[in-house]
């Protein structure tokens, strides 16, 4: 019973830190654009759409590099110690931003710094990418047999985000604030320093680091019998499940990156402030949605396998984009219902299911040898998804962008497809394996 109980209580710490990582991670990775453009807009004298998005792409490229060094660095040192370095980093970016002005209702682009905000914005870019890789890695480490639906709860974090951060926040900001956002980012800067505290006290990288085993079990993992294999960059990409994987979730992390980097700037362009805002209340509720989504995922990848899970997502992933493309002038409520829902499956599954199926592909101590090089790749498109959305729909010719990720979603399904057959790494210790297992007998 004492086992159990000093398990529980670690599980508990690993959940609800890697929920706020998740939360920090989804806004200042790709969704705190969303509220940055809706105050700071050209139209009253602020720096272009081009301008404020160009740190995040330029922050995109170079996390490209970082996420193989984020990688290499847990598995040398462990989870806690690079990403509370890391951290702290992130938190000195997210106070520049707030540094630098520029509102609108404060006088635009005259009452900033331009250079401080570029600064800030690439600091919280880079530095926010290993809240993710972090809060996954615990996750992969500390379960097996459940690692769906504890990483469907830690993933809540990013659907949160949307709700807290990207809604309710860009109408506060927006009506309480007068359009001032500093007290905003002054408030998340304070949480990332609580958090770095709380990590050094509690967190343990391994359930064997605290003399427990994964899933809180009396014995060491049945698929965990042969000894580990330090997997190089050279044996990852010479792995045909390596680029199955890369072209699969690069596709569906394309396509959410895509969408919600641009959706403020498009909901504007039809509309104005007033589109955007009606918006914002159906995101929310998107949002919300997003936070049972992301378990429902989870509770499919423990249940029917990471790749049948992976091929739903996909299929999901088409409902953001059709409402998207559909949208009339002066936006649709109907169709941003439908758009609320996708970004439901978009913000639940995608951060779900990615750490899942690269565990089910490589298994729990392979994780990171081979995330840290498939994330990376994976990166190289991402980085050009918000910056091409908003380049073309400031074209007008946002129909070609939404059928560019139509087809990007149809590459995407096909890859997850052809692993079907693939065996999952830790199958013995799996729910749907022992069921499997125990039906033979």
């Amino acid at each position: 019973m004492a086992h159990n109980r000093k398990f529980l209580g670690n599980a508990i710490i690993i959940c609800a830190l890697g929920v706020i990582l998740m939360f920090l991670y989804s806004g200042l990775q790709s969704d705190q654009i969303n509220i940055i453009q809706a105050f700071i807009t050209p139209d009253n004298g602020g720096w272009t759409t081009t301008a404020t998005q160009l740190p995040m792409t330029v922050g995109n490229f170079v996390c490209i590099i970082l996420t193989f060094v984020y990688g290499t660095l847990f598995i040398r040192f462990g989870v806690k110690k690079p990403l509370m370095v890391v951290m702290a980093v992130t938190a000195v970016g997210v106070i520049l931003i707030a540094l630098a002005n520029g509102l609108d209702c404060n006088g635009g682009a005259a009452s900033g710094n331009y250079a401080i905000y570029c600064i800030g914005m690439f600091l919280a870019r880079i530095g926010c990418m290993i809240n993710q890789m972090a809060g996954f890695m615990l996750v992969a480490n500390w379960f097996i047999r459940f690692r769906g639906q504890v990483m469907g709860i830690v993933t809540i974090g990013s659907p949160l985000f949307s709700v807290i951060g990207t809604s309710v926040m860009t109408n506060f900001i927006a009506n309480r604030l007068g359009g001032d956002y500093r007290p905003f980012y002054v408030g998340i800067a304070i949480l990332i320093v609580v958090i770095i505290i709380l990590i050094a006290i509690l967190v343990k990288d391994t359930p064997e680091a605290a003399g427990l085993y994964p899933d809180g079990a009396d014995h060491a993992p049945l698929s965990e019998q042969e000894d580990e294999v330090k997997l190089t960059v050279g044996q990852v990409l010479k792995m045909k499940k390596s680029w199955q994987l890369i072209i699969a979730f690069g596709a569906f992390q394309f396509v959410i990156a895509a969408c919600m980097g641009s959706m403020a700037v498009y909901y504007m362009s039809l509309g104005g402030l007033d589109v955007w805002l009606m918006a914002t209340k159906w995101l929310a509720m998107g949002a919300i949605l997003g936070i049972p989504m992301s378990y429902v995922f989870g509770f499919l990848d423990d249940r029917l396998g990471s790749v049948v899970a992976s091929v739903v997502l996909g299929c999901c992933e088409l409902i953001p984009v059709l409402c998207l493309m559909l949208q009339p002038m002066g936006g649709s409520a109907p169709l941003m219902v439908g758009w609320g829902f996708g970004v439901a499956c978009m913000t639940g599954g995608v951060p779900t299911l990615h750490p899942c199926i690269t565990s089910f592909a490589f298994g729990r101590r392979e994780y990171q040898s081979a995330n840290r090089i498939i994330m990376a790749i994976q990166l190289i498109p991402y980085s050009f998804a918000a910056m091409m959305m908003i380049t073309l729909i400031g074209m007008g010719k946002a129909n070609l962008a939404f059928i560019i990720l139509i087809c990007i979603i149809a590459a995407g399904v096909i890859s997850t497809l052809t692993m079907l057959g693939l065996k999952d790494a830790n199958a013995a210790d799996r729910m749907y394996g022992n069921d499997k297992k125990a039906k033979a007998e």
